[in-house]
Protein backbone atom coordinates (compact mmCIF):
# COMPACT_ATOMS: atom_id res chain seq x y z
CA UNK A 1 0.00 0.00 0.00
CA UNK A 2 1.24 3.71 -1.13
CA UNK A 3 2.62 5.83 1.83
CA UNK A 4 -0.26 8.05 2.84
CA UNK A 5 -2.96 6.38 0.49
CA UNK A 6 -6.97 6.08 2.15
CA UNK A 7 -7.87 2.50 2.50
CA UNK A 8 -11.04 1.04 3.10
CA UNK A 9 -12.01 -2.51 4.13
CA UNK A 10 -15.38 -3.62 3.37
CA UNK A 11 -17.47 -6.35 4.14
CA UNK A 12 -18.05 -9.46 2.29
CA UNK A 13 -20.76 -7.92 0.17
CA UNK A 14 -19.05 -4.92 -0.49
CA UNK A 15 -18.51 -3.46 -3.83
CA UNK A 16 -15.26 -1.75 -3.89
CA UNK A 17 -12.69 -2.55 -1.86
CA UNK A 18 -10.58 0.95 -2.03
CA UNK A 19 -11.19 4.62 -2.29
CA UNK A 20 -9.21 6.19 -4.85
CA UNK A 21 -7.86 9.11 -2.77
CA UNK A 22 -4.20 8.98 -1.96
CA UNK A 23 -3.91 13.08 -1.45
CA UNK A 24 -3.55 12.45 3.26
CA UNK A 25 -3.91 16.44 3.33
CA UNK A 26 -7.38 15.92 1.70
CA UNK A 27 -10.80 15.13 3.04
CA UNK A 28 -11.49 11.50 1.78
CA UNK A 29 -14.84 11.01 -0.58
CA UNK A 30 -16.40 7.74 -0.83
CA UNK A 31 -16.19 6.61 -4.54
CA UNK A 32 -19.92 4.86 -3.89
CA UNK A 33 -21.66 7.81 -2.73
CA UNK A 34 -19.58 11.01 -3.22
CA UNK A 35 -20.22 11.65 0.54
CA UNK A 36 -17.32 13.00 2.86
CA UNK A 37 -16.92 9.51 5.00
CA UNK A 38 -13.87 10.66 6.76
CA UNK A 39 -12.47 13.86 8.35
CA UNK A 40 -8.62 14.93 7.78
CA UNK A 41 -7.61 14.70 11.36
CA UNK A 42 -8.94 10.89 11.52
CA UNK A 43 -7.07 8.08 11.10
CA UNK A 44 -9.11 4.93 12.01
CA UNK A 45 -12.92 5.19 11.47
CA UNK A 46 -15.17 2.27 12.45
CA UNK A 47 -18.79 2.48 10.52
CA UNK A 48 -21.56 -0.25 11.81
CA UNK A 49 -18.65 -2.83 11.95
CA UNK A 50 -20.06 -6.24 13.03
CA UNK A 51 -18.35 -9.58 12.55
CA UNK A 52 -20.14 -13.00 12.75
CA UNK A 53 -19.20 -16.71 13.32
CA UNK A 54 -21.05 -19.86 12.97
CA UNK A 55 -20.47 -21.77 15.91
CA UNK A 56 -18.25 -25.07 15.80
CA UNK A 57 -18.19 -25.01 11.76
CA UNK A 58 -15.60 -23.49 9.11
CA UNK A 59 -18.17 -21.65 7.27
CA UNK A 60 -21.90 -21.58 6.41
CA UNK A 61 -21.87 -25.09 6.92
CA UNK A 62 -24.16 -26.36 4.21
CA UNK A 63 -24.38 -25.68 0.45
CA UNK A 64 -28.11 -25.11 1.00
CA UNK A 65 -27.09 -22.26 3.01
CA UNK A 66 -24.39 -20.76 0.65
CA UNK A 67 -26.80 -21.57 -2.28
CA UNK A 68 -29.63 -19.41 -0.06
CA UNK A 69 -27.14 -16.70 0.62
CA UNK A 70 -25.86 -15.98 -3.17
CA UNK A 71 -29.19 -16.02 -4.24
CA UNK A 72 -31.00 -13.55 -1.90
CA UNK A 73 -27.64 -10.79 -1.72
CA UNK A 74 -26.95 -11.26 -5.48
CA UNK A 75 -29.18 -12.15 -7.74
CA UNK A 76 -32.37 -10.36 -5.66
CA UNK A 77 -30.26 -7.52 -3.79
CA UNK A 78 -31.54 -8.34 -0.86
CA UNK A 79 -29.78 -8.60 2.88
CA UNK A 80 -27.98 -11.75 3.94
CA UNK A 81 -30.84 -13.66 5.52
CA UNK A 82 -28.05 -15.40 8.25
CA UNK A 83 -27.30 -11.56 9.61
CA UNK A 84 -30.52 -11.54 11.05
CA UNK A 85 -30.19 -14.21 13.13
CA UNK A 86 -27.88 -14.80 15.97
CA UNK A 87 -26.40 -13.89 19.76
CA UNK A 88 -24.88 -11.28 21.74
CA UNK A 89 -21.07 -12.65 22.13
CA UNK A 90 -21.29 -13.61 26.13
CA UNK A 91 -19.35 -16.70 26.48
CA UNK A 92 -21.17 -17.32 29.97
CA UNK A 93 -24.42 -18.00 28.68
CA UNK A 94 -25.29 -21.17 26.71
CA UNK A 95 -25.91 -20.72 22.90
CA UNK A 96 -29.25 -20.86 21.49
CA UNK A 97 -28.77 -20.33 17.88
CA UNK A 98 -25.71 -21.80 15.74
CA UNK A 99 -24.15 -17.85 14.79
CA UNK A 100 -22.49 -15.47 16.56
CA UNK A 101 -21.73 -12.31 16.88
CA UNK A 102 -18.02 -11.12 17.75
CA UNK A 103 -18.57 -7.97 17.26
CA UNK A 104 -21.80 -5.68 16.30
CA UNK A 105 -22.90 -2.14 15.72
CA UNK A 106 -19.08 -1.19 15.95
CA UNK A 107 -18.92 2.74 15.32
CA UNK A 108 -16.06 5.02 16.50
CA UNK A 109 -13.26 6.94 15.35
CA UNK A 110 -9.91 7.61 16.43
CA UNK A 111 -7.56 11.19 15.72
CA UNK A 112 -4.68 11.17 14.11
CA UNK A 113 -1.36 11.12 17.06
CA UNK A 114 -4.06 9.21 19.71
CA UNK A 115 -3.30 6.44 21.72
CA UNK A 116 -6.35 4.66 22.20
CA UNK A 117 -6.57 1.82 24.83
CA UNK A 118 -9.12 -0.96 24.12
CA UNK A 119 -10.27 -3.02 27.45
CA UNK A 120 -13.02 -5.62 28.20
CA UNK A 121 -13.07 -8.84 29.55
CA UNK A 122 -11.95 -12.60 27.76
CA UNK A 123 -14.32 -12.66 25.12
CA UNK A 124 -15.37 -9.04 24.93
CA UNK A 125 -14.16 -8.98 21.07
CA UNK A 126 -10.82 -6.71 21.49
CA UNK A 127 -8.37 -9.08 18.95
CA UNK A 128 -11.01 -9.82 16.85
CA UNK A 129 -11.36 -5.25 16.17
CA UNK A 130 -7.86 -5.56 16.18
CA UNK A 131 -7.64 -8.36 13.03
CA UNK A 132 -10.70 -6.44 11.42
CA UNK A 133 -8.25 -3.39 11.38
CA UNK A 134 -5.00 -5.24 10.46
CA UNK A 135 -6.53 -7.12 7.27
CA UNK A 136 -6.26 -10.77 9.27
CA UNK A 137 -10.27 -11.49 8.60
CA UNK A 138 -13.01 -9.25 6.84
CA UNK A 139 -16.33 -7.87 8.60
CA UNK A 140 -19.49 -9.20 7.87
CA UNK A 141 -21.42 -6.14 8.15
CA UNK A 142 -20.36 -1.95 7.89
CA UNK A 143 -16.88 0.01 6.96
CA UNK A 144 -13.64 0.53 8.34
CA UNK A 145 -11.69 3.80 6.75
CA UNK A 146 -8.02 4.44 7.61
CA UNK A 147 -5.57 6.45 6.68
CA UNK A 148 -1.49 5.31 6.77
CA UNK A 149 0.35 2.10 7.30
CA UNK A 150 -0.32 -0.27 9.99
CA UNK A 151 2.32 -2.27 11.51
CA UNK A 152 0.09 -5.35 13.76
CA UNK A 153 1.75 -7.33 16.55
CA UNK A 154 -1.65 -9.29 17.72
CA UNK A 155 0.36 -12.62 19.01
CA UNK A 156 3.43 -14.31 19.31
CA UNK A 157 5.16 -14.59 16.14
CA UNK A 158 2.33 -12.20 13.82
CA UNK A 159 4.01 -11.53 10.75
CA UNK A 160 7.20 -13.84 10.96
CA UNK A 161 8.07 -16.87 9.06
CA UNK A 162 9.54 -19.46 11.03
CA UNK A 163 12.63 -20.55 8.14
CA UNK A 164 13.86 -17.16 8.05
CA UNK A 165 16.43 -15.67 10.60
CA UNK A 166 15.48 -12.50 12.34
CA UNK A 167 17.34 -10.45 10.10
CA UNK A 168 15.48 -11.64 6.76
CA UNK A 169 11.63 -11.13 8.33
CA UNK A 170 12.91 -7.55 9.71
CA UNK A 171 13.55 -7.05 5.87
CA UNK A 172 10.32 -9.21 4.85
CA UNK A 173 8.29 -6.90 7.42
CA UNK A 174 9.58 -3.92 6.32
CA UNK A 175 8.78 -4.68 2.65
CA UNK A 176 4.81 -5.42 3.20
CA UNK A 177 4.56 -2.06 4.68
CA UNK A 178 5.78 -0.67 2.00
CA UNK A 179 9.27 0.58 2.84
CA UNK A 180 12.58 1.06 0.42
CA UNK A 181 15.39 -1.86 1.62
CA UNK A 182 17.71 1.79 2.19
CA UNK A 183 14.97 2.64 4.76
CA UNK A 184 14.64 -0.37 6.71
CA UNK A 185 18.49 -0.66 6.37
CA UNK A 186 18.79 2.39 8.20
CA UNK A 187 16.36 1.04 10.92
CA UNK A 188 18.24 -2.09 11.31
CA UNK A 189 20.70 -1.41 13.76
CA UNK A 190 18.25 0.04 15.95
CA UNK A 191 15.42 -2.48 16.05
CA UNK A 192 18.63 -5.01 16.93
CA UNK A 193 19.68 -3.11 20.08
CA UNK A 194 15.89 -3.09 21.08
CA UNK A 195 15.49 -6.36 20.43
CA UNK A 196 18.10 -7.33 22.59
CA UNK A 197 18.68 -10.96 19.79
CA UNK A 198 21.98 -9.44 18.19
CA UNK A 199 23.42 -12.48 19.15
CA UNK A 200 20.34 -14.72 17.21
CA UNK A 201 19.92 -12.07 14.31
CA UNK A 202 21.10 -14.73 11.91
CA UNK A 203 19.26 -18.05 13.75
CA UNK A 204 15.97 -18.92 12.17
CA UNK A 205 12.91 -17.48 14.06
CA UNK A 206 11.65 -20.87 14.79
CA UNK A 207 14.66 -21.50 17.66
CA UNK A 208 13.65 -18.24 19.05
CA UNK A 209 11.75 -18.20 22.46
CA UNK A 210 8.10 -16.79 22.88
CA UNK A 211 9.68 -13.96 24.74
CA UNK A 212 12.56 -13.43 22.12
CA UNK A 213 10.19 -13.50 19.18
CA UNK A 214 8.00 -10.69 20.98
CA UNK A 215 10.82 -8.90 21.64
CA UNK A 216 11.75 -9.06 17.46
CA UNK A 217 8.03 -8.45 16.58
CA UNK A 218 7.53 -5.52 18.89
CA UNK A 219 10.78 -3.43 17.71
CA UNK A 220 10.10 -4.14 14.03
CA UNK A 221 6.14 -3.33 14.24
CA UNK A 222 7.52 0.05 16.39
CA UNK A 223 10.90 0.84 14.34
CA UNK A 224 9.28 0.99 10.90
CA UNK A 225 7.36 3.54 11.58
CA UNK A 226 4.05 2.81 10.45
CA UNK A 227 1.19 5.41 11.02
CA UNK A 228 -1.05 3.43 12.78
CA UNK A 229 0.69 0.37 15.66
CA UNK A 230 -2.06 -1.86 16.98
CA UNK A 231 -0.41 -4.07 19.79
CA UNK A 232 -2.42 -6.98 21.55
CA UNK A 233 -1.74 -8.26 25.26
CA UNK A 234 1.19 -10.48 23.62
CA UNK A 235 3.63 -8.18 25.88
CA UNK A 236 2.87 -9.96 28.70
CA UNK A 237 5.55 -12.55 27.38
CA UNK A 238 8.01 -10.59 27.68
CA UNK A 239 10.08 -9.92 30.92
CA UNK A 240 9.46 -6.96 33.15
CA UNK A 241 12.22 -4.82 32.04
CA UNK A 242 11.04 -5.57 28.28
CA UNK A 243 7.23 -4.05 29.33
CA UNK A 244 8.70 -1.62 30.76
CA UNK A 245 11.06 -0.20 27.37
CA UNK A 246 7.71 -1.12 25.20
CA UNK A 247 5.47 1.10 26.79
CA UNK A 248 8.10 3.96 27.32
CA UNK A 249 8.65 3.28 22.79
CA UNK A 250 5.13 3.25 22.72
CA UNK A 251 4.53 6.31 24.13
CA UNK A 252 7.51 7.57 22.00
CA UNK A 253 5.74 6.45 18.83
CA UNK A 254 2.65 8.69 20.19
CA UNK A 255 4.65 11.29 20.75
CA UNK A 256 5.76 11.58 17.17
CA UNK A 257 2.17 11.94 16.08
CA UNK A 258 1.38 7.98 15.05
CA UNK A 259 -1.65 6.35 16.18
CA UNK A 260 -1.60 3.81 18.99
CA UNK A 261 -4.32 0.91 19.42
CA UNK A 262 -3.32 -0.61 22.44
CA UNK A 263 -4.95 -3.87 23.80
CA UNK A 264 -4.56 -5.02 27.46
CA UNK A 265 -5.35 -5.98 31.16
CA UNK A 266 -3.06 -3.91 32.51
CA UNK A 267 -5.36 -1.07 33.93
CA UNK A 268 -2.73 0.86 34.73
CA UNK A 269 -0.60 1.01 31.70
CA UNK A 270 -3.54 1.47 29.88
CA UNK A 271 -4.47 4.50 32.23
CA UNK A 272 -0.51 5.95 32.24
CA UNK A 273 -0.18 5.25 28.55
CA UNK A 274 -3.61 6.00 26.70
CA UNK A 275 -5.18 9.28 26.17
CA UNK A 276 -8.66 7.68 25.32
CA UNK A 277 -10.23 4.37 26.04
CA UNK A 278 -12.91 1.93 24.17
CA UNK A 279 -14.71 -0.64 26.65
CA UNK A 280 -16.07 -3.73 24.47
CA UNK A 281 -18.52 -5.54 26.58
CA UNK A 282 -20.17 -8.69 25.18
CA UNK A 283 -19.01 -8.08 21.53
CA UNK A 284 -20.59 -4.09 21.21
CA UNK A 285 -19.80 -1.02 22.68
CA UNK A 286 -20.17 -0.26 26.60
CA UNK A 287 -18.37 2.56 26.67
CA UNK A 288 -16.15 5.82 24.79
CA UNK A 289 -14.11 8.23 26.27
CA UNK A 290 -10.92 9.26 28.39
CA UNK A 291 -8.76 5.93 29.54
CA UNK A 292 -9.48 6.93 33.40
CA UNK A 293 -12.80 7.01 32.82
CA UNK A 294 -13.22 3.52 30.49
CA UNK A 295 -10.83 1.46 33.17
CA UNK A 296 -12.68 3.06 36.24
CA UNK A 297 -16.35 2.12 34.27
CA UNK A 298 -14.65 -1.30 33.68
CA UNK A 299 -13.55 -2.15 37.44
CA UNK A 300 -16.93 -0.76 39.07
CA UNK A 301 -18.66 -3.36 37.37
CA UNK A 302 -16.40 -5.91 36.83
CA UNK A 303 -15.25 -5.54 40.75
CA UNK A 304 -15.90 -8.09 43.61
CA UNK A 305 -17.99 -8.08 46.28
CA UNK A 306 -16.60 -6.02 49.38
CA UNK A 307 -15.34 -9.14 51.71
CA UNK A 308 -15.36 -8.87 55.02
CA UNK A 309 -14.41 -12.42 56.05
CA UNK A 310 -11.83 -14.96 54.16
CA UNK A 311 -11.05 -18.63 55.56
CA UNK A 312 -7.72 -18.80 54.20
CA UNK A 313 -7.09 -21.32 51.40
CA UNK A 314 -4.04 -22.26 48.52
CA UNK A 315 -5.74 -19.40 46.28
CA UNK A 316 -4.24 -16.76 48.89
CA UNK A 317 -1.33 -18.36 49.28
CA UNK A 318 0.67 -17.86 46.04
CA UNK A 319 4.33 -17.38 47.23
CA UNK A 320 6.24 -20.48 47.02
CA UNK A 321 6.44 -22.46 49.86
CA UNK A 322 10.37 -22.52 50.14
CA UNK A 323 9.68 -18.72 50.53
CA UNK A 324 7.56 -19.07 53.57
CA UNK A 325 8.21 -20.50 57.21
CA UNK A 326 4.66 -21.86 58.20
CA UNK A 327 5.78 -21.71 62.10
CA UNK A 328 2.77 -19.06 62.43
CA UNK A 329 0.28 -19.25 60.22
CA UNK A 330 -3.99 -17.26 59.66
CA UNK A 331 -6.42 -19.26 59.44
CA UNK A 332 -9.20 -17.30 59.19
CA UNK A 333 -9.38 -13.21 58.85
CA UNK A 334 -12.03 -10.70 59.68
CA UNK A 335 -13.26 -6.96 58.73
CA UNK A 336 -15.03 -5.66 61.90
CA UNK A 337 -15.98 -2.39 60.49
CA UNK A 338 -20.05 -1.95 60.71
CA UNK A 339 -20.39 -0.38 57.20
CA UNK A 340 -17.10 -2.08 54.96
CA UNK A 341 -18.93 -0.78 51.86
CA UNK A 342 -19.10 2.53 52.92
CA UNK A 343 -16.26 3.82 55.07
CA UNK A 344 -14.88 6.84 56.28
CA UNK A 345 -11.14 8.58 55.75
CA UNK A 346 -10.93 9.31 59.55
CA UNK A 347 -12.62 5.38 60.60
CA UNK A 348 -10.10 3.08 61.91
CA UNK A 349 -9.09 -0.14 59.97
CA UNK A 350 -10.09 -2.73 62.11
CA UNK A 351 -9.20 -6.58 61.75
CA UNK A 352 -9.30 -9.76 63.42
CA UNK A 353 -7.20 -12.80 62.79
CA UNK A 354 -7.30 -16.76 63.61
CA UNK A 355 -4.17 -17.88 63.95
CA UNK A 356 -2.20 -20.88 64.59
CA UNK A 357 0.91 -21.62 66.05
CA UNK A 358 2.77 -25.03 64.65
CA UNK A 359 6.10 -24.56 66.30
CA UNK A 360 7.43 -22.92 69.85
CA UNK A 361 10.67 -21.98 67.70
CA UNK A 362 9.51 -18.37 67.11
CA UNK A 363 8.17 -16.34 70.16
CA UNK A 364 7.06 -13.37 68.82
CA UNK A 365 6.57 -11.80 65.39
CA UNK A 366 5.43 -8.65 63.06
CA UNK A 367 2.07 -7.73 61.46
CA UNK A 368 2.40 -6.26 58.22
CA UNK A 369 -0.52 -4.80 56.09
CA UNK A 370 -0.66 -3.76 52.87
CA UNK A 371 -3.33 -2.11 50.80
CA UNK A 372 -4.00 -1.81 47.02
CA UNK A 373 -6.59 -0.28 44.88
CA UNK A 374 -8.97 -1.73 42.21
CA UNK A 375 -5.69 -1.55 39.53
CA UNK A 376 -3.67 -3.60 42.24
CA UNK A 377 -1.21 -0.12 43.12
CA UNK A 378 0.47 -1.08 46.50
CA UNK A 379 -1.56 2.56 48.58
CA UNK A 380 -0.72 1.60 51.61
CA UNK A 381 1.67 -0.65 53.96
CA UNK A 382 1.59 -0.35 57.78
CA UNK A 383 4.04 -2.79 60.23
CA UNK A 384 3.44 -3.45 63.77
CA UNK A 385 6.04 -3.85 66.82
CA UNK A 386 7.06 -7.14 67.89
CA UNK A 387 4.19 -9.03 68.95
CA UNK A 388 4.26 -11.82 71.37
CA UNK A 389 3.19 -15.57 70.32
CA UNK A 390 1.49 -16.89 72.94
CA UNK A 391 2.90 -20.41 73.44
CA UNK A 392 -0.35 -21.78 76.12
CA UNK A 393 -2.28 -22.37 73.20
CA UNK A 394 -1.94 -23.77 69.74
CA UNK A 395 -4.73 -21.14 68.36
CA UNK A 396 -4.90 -17.28 68.72
CA UNK A 397 -6.61 -14.56 68.06
CA UNK A 398 -4.60 -11.16 67.13
CA UNK A 399 -6.66 -7.61 66.76
CA UNK A 400 -5.23 -5.52 64.27
CA UNK A 401 -6.81 -2.02 64.21
CA UNK A 402 -4.94 1.26 62.36
CA UNK A 403 -5.63 5.31 62.87
CA UNK A 404 -4.77 7.97 60.45
CA UNK A 405 -4.32 5.89 57.23
CA UNK A 406 -5.34 8.53 54.96
CA UNK A 407 -7.05 6.98 52.56
CA UNK A 408 -9.56 8.57 49.71
CA UNK A 409 -12.13 7.19 48.19
CA UNK A 410 -12.01 4.10 46.46
CA UNK A 411 -12.24 0.34 46.49
CA UNK A 412 -9.06 -1.47 48.18
CA UNK A 413 -7.94 -5.04 49.01
CA UNK A 414 -6.04 -6.03 52.14
CA UNK A 415 -3.03 -8.48 52.07
CA UNK A 416 -1.32 -9.51 55.01
CA UNK A 417 1.98 -10.67 56.11
CA UNK A 418 3.68 -12.01 59.47
CA UNK A 419 7.49 -12.86 59.70
CA UNK A 420 10.14 -11.47 61.76
CA UNK A 421 12.74 -9.16 60.88
CA UNK A 422 16.82 -10.49 61.57
CA UNK A 423 19.80 -8.13 62.96
CA UNK A 424 21.12 -8.94 59.56
CA UNK A 425 18.43 -6.72 57.80
CA UNK A 426 16.71 -10.02 56.16
CA UNK A 427 12.73 -11.07 56.65
CA UNK A 428 11.30 -14.28 57.56
CA UNK A 429 7.96 -14.39 56.76
CA UNK A 430 5.86 -16.77 58.45
CA UNK A 431 2.86 -16.50 55.97
CA UNK A 432 1.76 -14.15 54.14
CA UNK A 433 -1.51 -14.03 52.16
CA UNK A 434 -3.14 -12.17 49.34
CA UNK A 435 -6.97 -11.09 48.76
CA UNK A 436 -7.94 -11.51 52.08
CA UNK A 437 -10.20 -8.94 52.77
CA UNK A 438 -12.16 -5.62 50.69
CA UNK A 439 -13.86 -2.41 51.65
CA UNK A 440 -14.50 0.85 50.16
CA UNK A 441 -13.82 4.30 51.39
CA UNK A 442 -16.70 6.72 50.95
CA UNK A 443 -16.42 10.31 52.82
CA UNK A 444 -13.54 12.18 54.26
CA UNK A 445 -15.48 11.96 57.74
CA UNK A 446 -17.98 9.75 59.59
CA UNK A 447 -19.87 11.93 60.93
CA UNK A 448 -19.95 15.01 58.34
CA UNK A 449 -19.75 12.05 55.56
CA UNK A 450 -18.58 14.46 53.18
CA UNK A 451 -17.23 12.78 49.66
CA UNK A 452 -13.85 12.60 48.90
CA UNK A 453 -12.00 13.07 46.18
CA UNK A 454 -10.14 10.15 43.77
CA UNK A 455 -6.32 8.86 44.49
CA UNK A 456 -3.88 9.56 42.36
CA UNK A 457 -1.55 6.53 41.42
CA UNK A 458 1.01 9.16 40.75
CA UNK A 459 1.07 9.95 44.26
CA UNK A 460 3.25 6.63 45.33
CA UNK A 461 2.42 5.13 48.46
CA UNK A 462 1.14 5.76 51.76
CA UNK A 463 3.72 4.64 54.32
CA UNK A 464 2.91 4.94 58.04
CA UNK A 465 4.92 4.78 61.11
CA UNK A 466 4.90 2.06 63.79
CA UNK A 467 2.75 3.75 65.80
CA UNK A 468 -0.17 3.95 63.71
CA UNK A 469 -1.00 0.35 63.66
CA UNK A 470 -1.54 -1.32 66.84
CA UNK A 471 -1.86 -5.57 67.50
CA UNK A 472 -3.03 -7.21 70.57
CA UNK A 473 -3.65 -10.95 71.48
CA UNK A 474 -7.18 -11.26 72.39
Amino acid sequence: MVKGKTEKIRGICGTKNKIKHSNPQSEKICGICGTNNMDKNIAIEFQGVGKQYRLGRVGTGTLQHDLNRFWQTTILGKEDPYLKIGEVNDRSQKAHSDYVWALKDISFKVEQGDVVGIIGKNGAGKSTLLKLLSHITAPTVGDIYYRGRIASLLEVGTGFHGELTGKENIYMNGAVLGMTKHEIRRKLDDIIEFAGVEKYIDTPVKRYSSGMTVRLGFAVAAFLEPEILVVDEVLTVGDAEFQKRAIGKMDDVAKGGRTVLFVSHNMSAVKNLCKNGILLKNGQLDYIGTSEECVDRYLDTNIEEIKTHCILGKENRTLKECDVIHDVEMVEAFLLNNTPNAMATDEPICIELLMRRNSSRRTECQYSIVITDTTDTKVLNIVSEMIPIPLDRDTFKVRLTTDHHGLPRGRYKIHIAIGQKEFSGAVINYDVAFDLLSFEIKYITATEKKEYFRYERSWGIILHNKENIKAEII
